[in-house]
């Protein structure tokens, strides 16, 4: 998948004004994952992405274990389009990932999805792009 249609995704499916606003939330959600998961899986994965994206991984120098909640927080505080809900950041951060999965070769996510857990709730995460029938 290329830059503008993983960002024109994005911008859809997760209802966000603007291709900017669909920039910043695929970038703090790649960005913030990155801190969570391996270096090597996070350079993998974002090797298979789109240049301009695959770049946020190049941000985090730590990787740090923290619960699925704390990864929200850390969504809603970068998110630079206004005021977000954490339900709100959780969704967007959703739809990201979810396009993440159709954009990298099969299995690429599920490395990332496989990583120990940190508390509960990172199957939510991951949640949209489990589902069958994923929206396209």
């Amino acid at each position: 998948m290329k830059y503008d249609g993983f960002i024109g995704e994005v911008q859809h499916r997760a209802q966000l004004d603007s291709r900017e606003a669909a920039l910043g939330t695929s970038r703090v959600t790649l960005t913030t994952l990155s801190e969570r998961i391996d270096p090597g899986l996070a350079e993998n994965l974002g090797a298979k992405l789109p240049e301009k994206l695959g770049r946020f991984r190049e941000e985090v120098d730590d990787v740090e274990r923290f619960a699925f909640d704390e990864f929200v927080d850390r969504v809603v505080e970068r998110e630079d389009i206004g005021e977000v809900e954490p339900a709100d950041a959780a969704f967007h951060a959703q739809v990201v990932v979810d396009v993440v999965d159709e954009a990298v070769t099969e299995g690429a996510l599920q490395d990332v999805e496989d990583q120990p857990p940190d508390g509960e709730g990172y199957e939510n995460l991951f949640e949209i792009a489990d589902a069958e029938g994923s929206p396209t």
